[in-house]
């Protein structure tokens, strides 16, 4: 099965083999650590946490969630592709595994070489967000603002070069909009208190994150960068039907272990966490948080993470976006 940016397929029906729970050669023996590269509270730790308790189940030993927050996601990603110790696993995103690369020329890890991807978990789109203050109800007064106020509207992201910044320096290249301040946090919980507060204006988020918030009016969703309108928020209009056509993009997480992973282990890994995910309590506290759930073989996640790192790699290269390490 080919997979694609806009025809993933969701929880593909694989055949499930039996005896996942362990090999032949014992591992694994002893609790196995899940780094998370984000804080406790963030989206991505919900999904690592729904993924480490069915691997615990299939694995036959404890799964132990480690998060390691930082720079973007890139603290933790390197602390994966870094370990040697047989038991490590983790979950990574968009930024440290596709645009890093492009993004840092001394980044310590190499997504290609020292990385294997196990199976994409789950995806969402991301909503153009603002604070409730904020004059804008939809693209166009929101472009309109930032036309009028150059320079001082400040948006969030939990760093440089994540998917929630360069998806909003793509928009202001593709509607010829002036700069805004960017303001970088550690994890999402951080970023959305301010977003409420008003200590920032704007965020280009994934919906899992700030799907409470937008629910409850805490803050405004201007748009949403999915194919078609998100379902928990059937009122909030595309990019592409405000006009901004070619704009879709998702946030998506992906299991990933160190390269000198056997190969067994990363087809045992990835049938566990298949299964795992086809639990409808798994699903359930996955879609409800606003993620599609996804499940794909080691090859299909390979496949898609070099699609994603010649688009956004492309973009990068297109804007000359240049970051310090």
């Amino acid at each position: 099965m080919t997979i694609t940016r806009r025809g993933l397929v969701a929880l593909p029906a694989l055949s499930l083999l039996p005896g996942v729970a362990r090999a032949q050669d014992g591992w694994p023996d002893r609790p196995v650590r899940f780094i998370v590269p984000f804080p406790g509270g963030s989206s991505p730790d919900l999904t690592g946490r729904v993924a480490a308790e069915h691997l615990a189940k299939a694995l036959g030993h404890p799964v132990v969630v480690d998060n390691r927050a930082g720079a973007g996601g890139n603290i933790g990603t390197d602390a994966i592709a870094k370990a040697t110790d047989g038991h490590t696993i983790g979950l990574s995103i968009n930024g440290p595994l596709t645009t890093a690369p492009a993004l840092y020329p001394d980044l310590p890890y190499d997504p290609v070489k020292d990385l294997i991807p196990v199976s994409l978990l789950a995806r969402g789109p991301q909503f153009l967000v603002v604070n409730n203050d904020l004059p804008a109800t939809d693209l166009t007064s929101f472009l309109a603002y930032l036309r009028a106020n150059p320079g001082k509207v400040a948006f969030g992201s939990v760093g440089s070069g994540s998917g929630g910044h360069l998806g909003m320096l793509d928009l202001l290249a593709r509607t010829n909009s002036p700069e805004m301040l960017h303001v970088a946090y550690r994890g999402f919980p951080a970023a959305t208190l301010d977003l409420v507060a008003g200590r920032i204006q704007a965020m280009m988020v994934t919906t899992a994150a700030v799907l409470p918030q937008v629910q409850a009016g805490q803050i405004r969703a201007l748009a949403v960068t999915s194919a078609a309108r998100f379902a928990p928020t059937p009122t909030v209009l595309t990019l592409a039907e405000q006009g901004l056509a070619n704009a879709e993009s998702y946030g998506w997480q992906t299991m990933v272990v160190p390269a000198s992973t056997p190969p067994e282990r990363v087809a045992r890994l990835a049938t566990a966490t298949q299964q795992g995910l086809r639990d409808p309590a798994a699903r359930q506290r996955l879609e409800g948080a606003g993620f599609e759930v996804m499940a794909t073989t080691p090859a299909e996640a390979a496949a898609f993470l070099a699609e994603e790192t010649a688009r956004w790699g492309g973009m990068i290269r297109r804007l000359n976006i240049r970051l310090d390490g």
